[in-house]
Parts: structure tokens; sequence; C-alpha cells
């Protein structure tokens, strides 16, 4: 709304505005309604586990919620970027009510849930973009049926891995922040490679968003930061890993996901390769030497604090982040 009243749409006081205003809105959100989440049970199997028990969990909520706000308010917003909302809301509130379970929901529902809302956000992607996508430096087109596979895989892929790295106050949201901040960078870097044309418009649909998710996420971490006074929750890092795939995706350069998210990739991820492989496999003993997720390695067998664990996984994802920019892109 407010984007279409700025003499100049992509001009830094209205940046500027949306920050400040997103921030604010968001800061006053987590303070004035966190004490009615529902609380934190403890996780049992989690390294100091024990430790955020009682603690409003969900938090995810009121991320989103502001979020979506203030991207209607500020963001050029269309038909795509309207169905990218209401699903983004979707995998946050499929989070959030698994959160306020009682009892844990199974985790082929999750993943069928999951399915359904990748399955959405690529489909409404193909419909109103080209599968046009730049990797080393060379443009070539993706026809719309396997755009649609490899998008799924995507979005599902980042859903999961982000919401395995939410064991660490403050890494989940540190993390994505950083990812989403290099995700940023593509649009002007693209300038060399494709034409000014494309280049604008995915300035308009990466960076306003994009900075609306940054301040909702600085308010969250001043709440979230070792020792966190409460956790987003499925509800938080499922919207964040569905958002995050949308912006590889809308950046023009989806491959650059695997760099640009990738201390997440391991994080998470290695759990879930290892949970595959046992279980089809029946290898008892696959990687045996390594617990995960990795946070929960370095805590334990490491001796990290929850403080070192964040800062070193992030300075590594900002690292291999901007190399693969300035080598990739």
């Amino acid at each position: 709304m407010i984007y279409y009243l700025s003499e100049d749409n992509s001009d830094f006081p209205l940046s500027a505005v949306l920050v400040a205003v997103t921030f604010v809105l968001a800061f006053i959100g987590f303070k004035c309604f966190a004490k009615y989440l529902p609380k934190d049970h403890g996780r049992e199997f989690a390294v100091n586990g024990a430790l955020s028990q009682g603690k409003p969990r969900g938090a995810g909520i009121i991320l989103v919620s502001v979020f979506t706000l203030c991207s209607a308010l500020f963001t050029k917003m269309s038909l795509e970027q309207v169905i990218n909302l209401v699903l983004i809301y979707a995998a946050m509130m499929t989070g959030f009510l698994d959160d306020a379970a009682k009892v844990p929901w199974g985790e082929l529902k999750k993943g069928l849930l999951d399915l359904g809302i990748a399955a959405g956000m690529a489909i409404n992607f193909v419909a109103h973009n080209s599968g046009e996508v730049v990797l080393f430096g060379k443009t070539f087109e993706i026809p719309s049926v396997i755009y649609v596979i490899l998008a799924i895989g995507l979005i599902w892929m980042s859903i999961n891995v982000v919401n395995c790295t939410d064991g660490v106050d403050g890494l989940c949201g540190t993390l994505s922040l950083v990812s989403i901040l290099l995700f940023m960078q593509i649009p002007a870097l693209l300038g060399s490679v494709v034409d000014i044309e494309t280049v604008v418009d995915s300035t308009v649909n990466v960076r306003f968003p994009s900075l609306v998710m940054i301040s909702v996420l600085a308010a969250y971490l001043w709440f979230n930061c070792s020792p966190s006074l409460m956790l987003m929750g499925d509800a938080g890092s499922r919207a964040l890993g569905v958002f995050i795939a949308l912006m590889a995706m809308q950046s023009r350069h989806p491959f650059m996901f695997i760099p640009l998210v990738i201390v997440m990739i391991l994080d998470g991820g290695l759990g879930l390769v290892k949970l595959t492989v046992r279980r089809v496999l029946h290898s008892k003993n696959f990687m045996d030497g390594i617990r995960t997720p990795l946070h929960d390695h370095a805590r334990k067998l490491k001796g990290w604090s929850d403080t070192q664990v964040v800062i070193r996984f992030t300075l590594l994802q900002l690292v291999i982040g901007l190399v693969s920019l300035y080598l990739f892109v």
C-alpha cells in the first residue's frame, strides 16, 4: 500500500521507514503477546533441552503475523505476492498448531503438509515467472514441469533444514538473517549477465520483503539471544524455510541456495541423512561418531557454549556466502 504512495518506489527513505516501523511493531508484538503463547515442555534428547522448559514457544506466530502485515503495507503487492504470503502464513500455522498440541504431530502428517505448501509455492512461482535461471554466469531456461519438481524439493528441504537449526538460542534467527542478507546482494550482481528489466524486477521482489523479514528477525533476536526469553518454535522456523527458498527462486539464482544456506544445510541436513540411511539400510553405526544436529555435536562433544555456536556458525555462513557470491555470481 505505502509502496505505491512513494514518488520513487525503490528509494531509500521508504526502506528506512519500512525497517523502523516493522522493527517497532515486531518488538511491541513480542513484548506484549509472548505471555499468551504455549509453554515449551523441554526437549528430551537435545543438549540443554531442559533449559527451554516453561519458556513461551511458538513466537513464530507473532513474527510471521507482523511480517505479513508489514509486507502488505510496504511491498509491491500482486496476486503472486498475495498467494506467497498466504502460503508462508499457512506454513507458520501448521507449525504453531504443532507447537501448541499436547501430543506432537507425527512425521508423516507434517511431511505431507510441508509437501502441500511446497507444491503450492512452486506452482505459484512458475505461473507468474519464467523458468530462467543463472548458473556460473550463464542464463538458461528450465521447463516449467521440471522447475516445479525442483522447486518443491528446494522448498521442502529448506523447511526441514531451517527447522532443525532451531535448537540453540539465537541460532536459527541469526543464520536466517545472514542468508537473507546474502540473497539480497544477488540482483545487483546479476546486472552484468541479465537484462536490466529483470534486475529491477528481482530487486523489487527480493529487497522489500527481505527488509521486512530482517527487521522482524532483528526484533525477535532481541528476546531470543542467549539466555532466551522466548522460542520461535516450528511456527517460525518452518515459515522461514519457505521464505528463504522463495528468495532463492526470486533471485533467479536458485542454485545459490546451497552455498548461501550451507551451514543450516549441514547442521540440520546431516541429521536427516543419518536418520534416512539408518532406517532404509538398517545401518545402526552410520555416522555413529557425529551427533546431530551439528550444533548439539559442537556443544556436547566439542564443549562449545551456546554463544560460541551461534557466532562461529554465523561467521562460517557469512564467509562462505560472500566468497560464493563473488565466485559464482
